[in-house]
């Protein structure tokens, strides 16, 4: 990704109203990213933990999704779940259903759309190597790094078209 600034990301949005992302709280550590190493830039809100966004670039434009996040009650810590982005494996905790309010009428009428995703949406850092999930053994792949790229931006566009749909 090229990087970010505020007002950029501010303007991205395409599920939520102006004053919503006019108040939304932005990663404050936006000029020390390595955004080369990041397909889409994802951030949960440390003031209102229920809240994560994501932008992207698709097509020459930034596209952000403002997303909310179900916690489960239960923590299993022996179960594993599996991010549909970067299909990383984490235990209990490390993925979350975050749904994103669709665009248009749809999304008026209160329709949204579903992913289990990484919970720090880290996604990017996973299929590099530059982190690793906690409590998860690591699944050796035989893909590429630019086939596990492909793959996410693949699943990535597939979630955005479900929200613009």
């Amino acid at each position: 990704m090229r990087p970010l600034t505020d007002r950029d990301i501010r303007a991205s949005f395409i599920n939520c109203s102006k004053g919503e992302t006019k108040r939304l709280d932005l990663p404050g550590d936006l000029a020390e990213r390595r955004w080369d190493d990041l397909d889409f830039l994802g951030w949960r809100d440390p003031g209102a933990p229920e809240r994560a966004y994501l932008v992207t670039e698709r097509d020459q434009a930034l596209v952000g999704v403002a997303l909310r996040v179900t916690t489960s009650a239960s923590r299993n810590f022996t179960s594993r779940s599996m991010c549909s982005l970067c299909l990383t494996t984490h235990t209990s905790g490390g993925v979350a259903l975050m749904t994103a309010r669709r665009t248009g009428e749809a999304g008026r009428q209160g329709d949204s759309v579903g992913r289990y995703l990484c919970t720090d949406l880290a996604c990017s850092l996973y299929i590099r190597g530059e982190k690793q999930p906690a409590g998860a053994e690591i699944v050796q792949e035989s893909l590429t790094l630019e086939e596990k790229i492909a793959r996410i931006r693949e699943n990535l566009y597939a979630f955005l078209d479900k929200v613009t749909a």
